[in-house]
C-alpha cells in the first residue's frame, strides 16, 4: 500500500501493510503479475482512466493473498468511476459503489483503526445515499488524528448529509428468551392486612413470574421535506410487536409524529413534534397518548455529540380509567467518540407520572453509561449499565417500614456482539443479554412471618438474536 496511502497517510500505509500485505505465492504461468498489474493500475488511476484501472485490479483479486494496496486502489477506483456515470444509469453507478463498499469493509474487518480506509468507506456510503451509514464512519474519522483539512473536508459532507436528509427507514426483528415476561416477582401467596388479620390470598397468575420465547419485530420511517435553507418538516411512524405462545402477554405499540425540524447552525438541530400512539396488551387496546416531544442536538466538539429530549403525552385507558393522566419525561445525553474505534455515551433523565390514582403517581431518576468497541476480525462489541430511582406517592396496600412511601430501585446491564462483515440478506445478526433487577421497600405480610414478602421486587433475564437492517 506505500503507493497509495504513502502518499495520503504514511502512518496508515505502514499500519495497513503490516496487517494485509503478505509474501505472494509463487505464481502460476497464467496467473497476473500483482506488481506489474498495480503499477499500471496506480498509473491509469493517476490520470482519472478510473474504468480502465478497475479492469487491470479486478483480476489481481484472484490472488490467494491479496496485499492491501490492490484492494484499497480498487477502493478508490470504484467510488471515483462511481462519479463518472451518467445520471441515466443508476444501477450501474450502485453496482461500482457496492464493490468499493466492500472491498473497503474488508481492510477495516482486520484492521478497524484505519482511518483512511474509513473516511473512503464513508464517502462510498454517501454517494449511494446511505447516509446514516455515512454518518457513522464519518464521525469516527473525525476522532482519528487527521489533518485539519481532512476534518473540514469531513464536515462539509456532514453539513450535506444533514441538508439533504429525506427518506430514512428501519427494520428489524429478534427471538426474545425471557425468564420473567411479566417483570413481577416469584411470591405466589401474599399476607393482606384485613380488620386487624393478615389473611393469605393468592395472586394472579399473570401477576407472577412466567418465562418464554417471544419474537418481535420493529420498524419505522420518516419523510422530511424541505420547506426553506433551514426548516423541514418531519412526518414518521413506528411500530413494535412481541408476541409469546398464548395472547396474554402480547404487546404491540405503533405511534407516529409530525412537525418542523430546525437547522440552527452547522452545528446545532432542534426539532417540535407532535406525537400520537396507541397500545395494545392481550389483543386488546390498553391506551392511547397523544402530547408533544421537543428533540435538540448539538456537536460540542469533533468528538463530542450532546443530546436533548423533553416529552409530555397524556394516556387514556380503555379499561382501568383510574391510571388516566399525563406522562412526562426528561432526558440529556451526550455521545464521545473517544478514539475511532471506541465510543463512550451517557444519560441523565427525568421522569414524572400522574394518573388519577394517587398510588400510582410516581416521579423517577435515572442515569445510563456505556461502552461501545470496534474490534479486528469484523466484531463490535458494547455494554452499559442503568440506574433507576422511582418513588411512589402511596404504597399499593404494602408495608414499608423504612419509608411511608414506596421506593423502587432497578438497575439494568446489557451487552451485546455482532460481526459486521456477516450479514443474512442484508440483515445484521446480533446477540443482545440484558440483566435487570429491582428492589423495593414496599412489603405484603408483616416482616418475619410466613407469606411475607417483597412482591415488587424481581430479576429478569432477557437474551435476543436481534436482525437489523437500516435503509
Amino acid at each position: 500500500m506505500t503507493t497509495i496511502l504513502a502518499r495520503l497517510c504514511p502512518a496508515l500505509a505502514t499500519a495497513a501493510l503490516l496487517t494485509l500485505a503478505a509474501p505472494a505465492p509463487a505464481a502460476a504461468q497464467d496467473s497476473p503479475r500483482p506488481e506489474a498489474g498495480l503499477a499500471e493500475a496506480q498509473a491509469l488511476y493517476d490520470a482519472g482512466r478510473f474504468e480502465e484501472a478497475l479492469a487491470v485490479l479486478r483480476p489481481l483479486t484472484v490472488a490467494e493473498r491479496l496485499g492491501a494496496d490492490v484492494v484499497f486502489l480498487l477502493g478508490l477506483s470504484a467510488i471515483e468511476a462511481s462519479r463518472h456515470v451518467p445520471g441515466n444509469a443508476p444501477d450501474e453507478r450502485d453496482a461500482l459503489l457496492d464493490e468499493a463498499i466492500a472491498a473497503l469493509r474488508a481492510m477495516l474487518v482486520q484492521r478497524p483503526d484505519l482511518v483512511r480506509v474509513r473516511l473512503e468507506l464513508g464517502r462510498a456510503f454517501f454517494y449511494k445515499g446511505e447516509d446514516s451509514l455515512a454518518r457513522r464512519h464519518f464521525e469516527l474519522v473525525l476522532a482519528g488524528d487527521v489533518p485539519a483539512a481532512v476534518k473540514a473536508n469531513v464536515q462539509g459532507f456532514l453539513s450535506r448529509i444533514r441538508a439533504r436528509r429525506r427518506w430514512t427507514a428501519y427494520l428489524g426483528a429478534s427471538i426474545a428468551p425471557d425468564s420473567n415476561i411479566t417483570g413481577a416477582s416469584d411470591q405466589e401467596t401474599i399476607l393482606i392486612e384485613l380488620g386487624g388479620v393478615e389473611l393469605p390470598f393468592e395472586r394472579n397468575p399473570d401477576e407472577v413470574e412466567t418465562s418464554g420465547v417471544g419474537v418481535q419485530i420493529w420498524t419505522g420511517g420518516e419523510y422530511q421535506h424541505p420547506i426553506g435553507n433551514r426548516l423541514r418538516l418531519r412526518a414518521g411512524v413506528d411500530a413494535f410487536r412481541r408476541e409469546y405462545k398464548g395472547r396474554k402477554f402480547d404487546e404491540m405499540n405503533v405511534g407516529v409524529h409530525l412537525g418542523p425540524r430546525w437547522l440552527i447552525d452547522r452545528r446545532t438541530e432542534a426539532s417540535l413534534l407532535g406525537t400520537l400512539s396507541r397500545r395494545w396488551y392481550a389483543g386488546e387496546i390498553n391506551f392511547d397518548a397523544g402530547g408533544v416531544r421537543l428533540e435538540a442536538r448539538r456537536r460540542l466538539s469533533a468528538r463530542v455529540f450532546g443530546s436533548a429530549r423533553a416529552s409530555w403525552a397524556r394516556r387514556s385507558y380503555r379499561e382501568t380509567k383510574n391510571l388516566d393522566g399525563p406522562v412526562t419525561d426528561l432526558s440529556l445525553s451526550g455521545t464521545w467518540t473517544i478514539t475511532p474505534v471506541l465510543r463512550a455515551n451517557a444519560l441523565i433523565g427525568y421522569g414524572r407520572e400522574r394518573p388519577e390514582s394517587v398510588s400510582r403517581r410516581n416521579d423517577s431518576r435515572r442515569i445510563r453509561a456505556g461502552l461501545s468497541a470496534i474490534l479486528p476480525r469484523g466484531f463490535n462489541v458494547s455494554v452499559s449499565g442503568q440506574l433507576r430511582d422511582t418513588n411512589y406517592e402511596g404504597s399499593f396496600n404494602s408495608f414499608t417500614p423504612d419509608r411511608p412511601l414506596r421506593e423502587d430501585l432497578t438497575r439494568t446491564l446489557t451487552a451485546s456482539v455482532f460481526k459486521r462483515d456477516f450479514t443474512l440478506f442484508g440483515f445484521a445478526p446480533q446477540l443482545v443479554v440484558t440483566h435487570e433487577e429491582r428492589t423495593s421497600n414496599a412489603r405484603v405480610g408483616s416482616p418475619g412471618m410466613e407469606g411475607a414478602g417483597r412482591i415488587y421486587d424481581y430479576n429478569r433475564t432477557r437474551g435476543e438474536i436481534r436482525f437489523v437492517h437500516q435503509f
